[in-house]
């Protein structure tokens, strides 16, 4: 695999790592990814909610959670407070419900910085790959294996994809705060 295609699948992966974390961001209505990072102990273990649970949204403001056992209900329960989310679910016996409170202005300003904090870790990310990238063309260039023309375009275009990954990035992050700004 060339130095460029393993710096652009290095990129790749950070892009969706970083679009991954904006999908667990509370925007006010009601996805199954917001439960993502929820740890429930079963069987033993942390597993993850998605693991021993089936997640819907039957309506915008509500997310249903079926579990596959029912004995693990209030371990579930618990997971879901635990998670810092700021949500209470209500246990029925057969499915818990988990109703999303609308968020007020200073929970979407704090979003909005987690959102940037995201953002900023998924930029180190990308720039990370093009370091590493630039220093595998300067191995090549100093074992002679690249001219220093090769070398110079090589390095250009690992700049390029950085630009353009970060743009990306900054796009996604621009509409994901528009997300959450909106009311």
């Amino acid at each position: 695999m060339s130095t460029i295609e393993n710096v652009r699948q290095r990129m790749d992966e950070s892009l969706e790592a970083v679009r991954r974390e904006f999908g667990t961001v509370r925007t006010g209505k009601a996805t199954p990814a917001l439960l993502d990072s929820v740890r429930v102990d079963a069987y033993g273990s942390k597993m993850q909610l998605n693991q021993v649970a089936s997640i819907s949204t039957p309506e915008a403001a509500l997310l249903l959670v079926q579990p596959f056992d029912r004995s693990l209900m209030t371990e579930i329960e618990k997971g879901i407070m635990s998670a810092g989310l700021g949500l209470n679910p209500a246990n029925d016996g057969q499915v818990i419900r988990v109703p999303i409170p609308p968020l007020n202005e200073d929970r979407r300003r704090e979003f909005v910085k987690l959102l940037s904090k995201m953002a900023e870790e998924g930029r180190v990310s990308i720039r990370q790959a093009r370091r590493e990238g630039n220093d595998a063309v300067k191995a090549l260039q100093k074992d002679g294996e690249l001219s220093d023309d090769e070398a110079r375009r090589t390095t250009d275009e690992i700049q390029k994809l950085t630009d353009r990954y970060i743009a990306l990035l900054d796009e996604s992050l621009a509409a994901k705060e528009k997300e959450v700004m909106t009311v």
